[in-house]
Formats: structure tokens, C-alpha cells, sequence
């Protein structure tokens, strides 16, 4: 007669999920480590790829007459800055594929990954001047675009509200520089030709708006030492002759010849605040790193100390009486949660109780700070919805769109998100 020996079945216990949410916390905060660096490459990549695109602009709007070194070597720049992406993204493929944390990411990646393949044909476009000024700075502007959202999407993941903020901060900051990127272009065009008309006067204006409101975001989740450097900037004499540019550009129809020299001034002028905002970049970067860093290190000590503690308790006697455990869910709102402990004693019971208690508020605290930089990028995707809506029901222009909701919020004496968030919740109705 043949007879199964029973297996022996232990039960999870509570410390195993305390140890299991400890341990997933720092599986997040390494995954951050290593996305740190992917964020690097990228900041870095979209610099020289604005670099690129304001050298391709003046060299396919003097006829291929200016720039032609400088793009070249700017192009050469852009390459080499591509391979240490290309490097870094292999290097964490497979934390992203594995354990996927966000579709929206992946597929962000995706995006700018297809637009970084066809840049060589645009390229070659440009130097054969096959494309106009205004076209390449567009299919420059995609690919940028396609490359500073993949960091939205990455900050979109964070689960630690310091390490959040500063992604909030590098986004947005990321995002007011392309925009200054753009004003750059739409400038040369108009100084160069010696005449700004009302679409370039506008599209300007549209700028100059969409880099304060990216630059008020960063100032709210920026670090000190960031913070400083931005005041810096604004300090800078360079700024009053921007702006006295800026009102040359935008003054619709009071100007009607401009000196084209003023094309050059203007370049040179923006390049450098360009490039006073990479140090900026570089310095949130580098706050941003040596803040994961630092939770890495606490989370992994954190874990060990909890590893020790609930090993040294699972050793002790159990007690021949259960008891009951009340846990608090850290939720006002909510009752709190009991069960029967089974065989866990009245010390050790209390012990565990303690480190989940623990643990609860920490990350109800947690997810509490977590809230104003969700709803920035919550807001920013909203505004996003909106201006798409508005371009397919209205048949108009980016632009134009944006100007529309600007003009709304205006006239209804309501914040910008409030407004995109009631034009989503309409979608249905206007389709």
C-alpha cells in the first residue's frame, strides 16, 4: 500500500509582508537609481538635439550659407550623446521589461526610440535643403518632444514624494527650455526677414506664455541649490535685452521694416540663456541622483533592522492564547482593521502590531506628500486632452488651440486647469 507523505504548509505570516513591502520599496528606489542616469542622457541628448535644430534653422535660412561647420559638429555632438543613451536605456531594459512599472512609459520610449531612427533622413533633407526652415524645426520639435516626455511618464511613476518633486521639477524645466528652444526659431525667422506678420507675432507670444507657466511648476519642486541658480539666470542683464526683443517680435503691425542683423544678437542671446538652463537641468539632475541615492541607502538599512527585528520575534515562544489585534489603516475616514493572532504572543504580537502600524503611516504619509506633484502632472496631461480636443473639434492649430483655452480660463476668471479639466469632461459632447 502506497502512502503520500503530507508536506508540511507554512502559512505567510505578517512580517513576511512587512518584509515584502519594505523590500519593494527599495526595488523602486533602485529602479529610480538606474533611471537617474537614463534621465541624464536624455537631458543631455535634447540639449544637442536643440543645438542641432537652431544651427540646421539659420543654415537652411541663410541658403546654406551660415553654420555649415558649426551644424556638422553639432550633429557630431548629437551622435555621440545618442550612443550613451542608447547605452543606458540597454542598461535598464531589463528592470522595464521584466517588471514593466508603466505602459504609458514603455510606450513613450517606444515614440522616441522610432523618431530617433528617422533622424538621419532628416539630415540628410537639411543639408541637401530639401525642407524649409519652419519643417525641420517641427520634425526637430517631435522627436525633442517624444524624448522629454518619456521623462513625464518616468516621474508619473515615482513612489517617493522627494524623488517625484525633483522629476516634476526637471520635466517642467525641460519643457520651458524647448519652448525657449522654439521662441529661438520663431525669432531668427522673423528678425532675419526683417518682418514679424500677426502668426509669428502670436506663435511668439504663445512661447514667451508656455515658458513661464513651465518655470512657475519648477520653481514649486525645485531644490535650493537649483532654485539659486535659476535666480541667477533671471538676474542676468542678458534677460532685459531678450525682452526688449521679445516686444519688437510681438508688437503686431506697429513695426514694419527690423534690422536683419538683429537676427545674429538675437541668437546668440538665446543660445546662452539655452544654456544657462542646461546648468540648471544638470543641477536638479545631480539633487536628484544624490537624493536616491541617499533613500536607497535608509530603505536598504531600514529593511535589514526590520529583517533583524521580526527574525528575533518568529524565535520567541508562541503564546498558548490568542489575541485579538486592532490595526489602525491610517485613514480617518476608514475603521480600523482586527484578527485573531493565532498563536502569536502577547510581546510579539504587540511587536509586529507596532511595525505595521508603522509602516502605515509612513506610507500613508507618503502618498499624502506624493499629491501635489501627481496633480501637476496630472494637470499638465489634462491641458494636453484639451488643446487635442479643441484641434479636432475646431479644426485649428496647436497654437491656436492653446490660445482658446488661455482666452477661456481668461473670461470665465478660472486657473487654466480647471478649465481643461471641465473641457475633458465634456469630450463626449462635443464629439
Amino acid at each position: 500500500m502506497n502512502t503520500k507523505r503530507a508536506t508540511a504548509y507554512k502559512s505567510p505570516s505578517a512580517g513576511d509582508y512587512l518584509i515584502a513591502s519594505k523590500s519593494c520599496e527599495l526595488m523602486n528606489l533602485q529602479y529610480f537609481l538606474q533611471m537617474g542616469k537614463l534621465v541624464q542622457c536624455i537631458s543631455n541628448l535634447v540639449h544637442a538635439l536643440q543645438c542641432e535644430r537652431g544651427a540646421s534653422n539659420v543654415f537652411l535660412g541663410s541658403c546654406g550659407e551660415k553654420f555649415t561647420r558649426e551644424r556638422q559638429s553639432m550633429v557630431s555632438a548629437s551622435d555621440r550623446l545618442r550612443a550613451e543613451f542608447d547605452k543606458a536605456l540597454s542598461e535598464i531594459h531589463q528592470e522595464l521589461t521584466a517588471h514593466p512599472v508603466s505602459s504609458r512609459l514603455l510606450n513613450q520610449l517606444a515614440s522616441a526610440l522610432h523618431g530617433l531612427e528617422g533622424l538621419p533622413e532628416l539630415r540628410r533633407c537639411v543639408v541637401a535643403r530639401k525642407v524649409t526652415a519652419a519643417s525641420a524645426t517641427e520634425d526637430y520639435s517631435t522627436l525633442i518632444h517624444n524624448l522629454i516626455a518619456v521623462v513625464f511618464e518616468a516621474a508619473d511613476t515615482a513612489v517617493d514624494p522627494t524623488i517625484a518633486g525633483l522629476l516634476v521639477a526637471m520635466v517642467h524645466l525641460m519643457n520651458g527650455k524647448e519652448f525657449c528652444g522654439q521662441e529661438r526659431a520663431v525669432g531668427s525667422a522673423g528678425f532675419s526677414s526683417g518682418r514679424f506678420d500677426r502668426a509669428l507675432s502670436e506663435r511668439m507670444a504663445h512661447l514667451i506664455e508656455a515658458q513661464e507657466r513651465c518655470f512657475e511648476v519648477f520653481n514649486s519642486f525645485a531644490d535650493d541649490g537649483s532654485l539659486e541658480l535659476w535666480e541667477k539666470l533671471r538676474k542676468n542683464p542678458r534677460e532685459a535685452e531678450i525682452e526688449k526683443l521679445r516686444q519688437l517680435g510681438t508688437a503686431i503691425g506697429r513695426y514694419k521694416d527690423l534690422d536683419p542683423a538683429l537676427a545674429d544678437e538675437w541668437f546668440r542671446l538665446m543660445s546662452e540663456r539655452m544654456d544657462e538652463l542646461k546648468k540648471i537641468e544638470d543641477s536638479v539632475e545631480g539633487c536628484f541622483h544624490a537624493r536616491c541615492t541617499e533613500r536607497f541607502a535608509d530603505a536598504r538599512n531600514s529593511l535589514a533592522h526590520q529583517e533583524t527585528l521580526i527574525t528575533s520575534l518568529d524565535a520567541q515562544e508562541p503564546a498558548s492564547q490568542p489575541m485579538l489585534v486592532l490595526c489602525d489603516s491610517g485613514n480617518e475616514q476608514q475603521a480600523g482593521e482586527s484578527w485573531a493572532s493565532d498563536g502569536i504572543g502577547q510581546q510579539s504580537g504587540r511587536s509586529i502590531f507596532d511595525l505595521v502600524q508603522e509602516q502605515t503611516r509612513r506610507l500613508q504619509q507618503m502618498t499624502d506628500e506624493l499629491q501635489s506633484a501627481r496633480e501637476a502632472l496630472e494637470d499638465r496631461k489634462t491641458q494636453e486632452k484639451a488643446v487635442l480636443l479643441l484641434m479636432a473639434h475646431r479644426r485649428i492649430s496647436n497654437d491656436e488651440a492653446h490660445r482658446v483655452l488661455r482666452k477661456l480660463a481668461m473670461d470665465q476668471g478660472r486657473k487654466l486647469p480647471e478649465v481643461a479639466r471641465a473641457l475633458v469632461s465634456m469630450a463626449g459632447v462635443l464629439k
